[in-house]
């Protein structure tokens, strides 16, 4: 299945108490308390923002791609989405979308994945899941929790366009965001959010051009 469903949010952003702009490469971590809400907002148009979740009181429960994909019966996420946890437990809920198509089955890029997909020679550049273990080890060095290597598992691409084919290939196409379009999600359980702004500079879906991402946060 592919529909999407365009929702816009009524919540104002001079209304939230966080506003933090993410460089490309960079990386984000944050708690959300549940009944909050999170805005990702694609600030230049087709920036791909790879996302990890976990329960924030434990962190072995954590976003599963399966169980999403499975509750939903539809690959693709956007608005309605409940983002289901390794434990089957509901973090997150999609309540508002003005791209309509998020991806949950490409994965983060790697030195390793550079390599076998692109070259050889991409090993030394920039990728998503050493931005991943940036932000959780700085995350554990401040907070005393333990998030490491081990806990970097299934991610969402927002805003990424990964078409499946009928033969059930993935293929990483040209993007179908814009500048200024978000996703928002409301909070079902305290959830810890990890954020790497992707740096790929060998993939279509942004147009060979990382650019920053905006993320936002209102109280219920």
């Amino acid at each position: 299945m592919s529909d999407t469903i365009i929702q816009e949010s009524p919540r104002l952003t001079d209304a939230c108490f966080l506003d933090e702009i993410i460089r490309a490469g960079d990386s984000f971590v944050h708690e959300i308390k549940q009944g909050q809400f999170v805005r990702i907002v694609d600030l230049e148009g087709n920036q791909a923002v790879d996302t990890l979740f976990y329960n924030a009181h434990n962190y072995a429960d954590r976003y599963s791609a399966q169980d999403t994909i499975r509750a939903q019966a539809n690959i693709y996420l956007t608005t309605g989405t409940r983002l289901i946890s390794t434990q089957r437990n509901t973090l997150l809920t999609i309540v508002a979308d003005t791209c309509g198509r998020h991806d949950t089955l490409g994965g983060a890029c790697s030195t390793e994945s550079n390599m076998v997909r692109y070259d050889i020679e991409k090993r030394s550049m920039h990728a998503c899941r050493q931005s991943f273990l940036k932000g959780a080890l700085t995350w554990s060095a401040s907070t005393g929790r333990d998030l490491d290597k081990r806990d970097l598992t299934a991610n969402i691409n927002f805003f990424m366009n990964v078409p499946v084919t009928p033969a059930g290939k993935l293929t990483f196409e040209d993007g179908v965001s814009d500048a200024g379009k978000y996703v928002e999600l409301r909070a079902d359980m305290d959830v810890l959010i990890v954020i790497s702004n992707c740096p790929q500079l060998n993939n279509p879906c942004n147009a060979y051009n990382p650019t920053p991402a905006r993320v936002l946060i209102w109280n219920a």
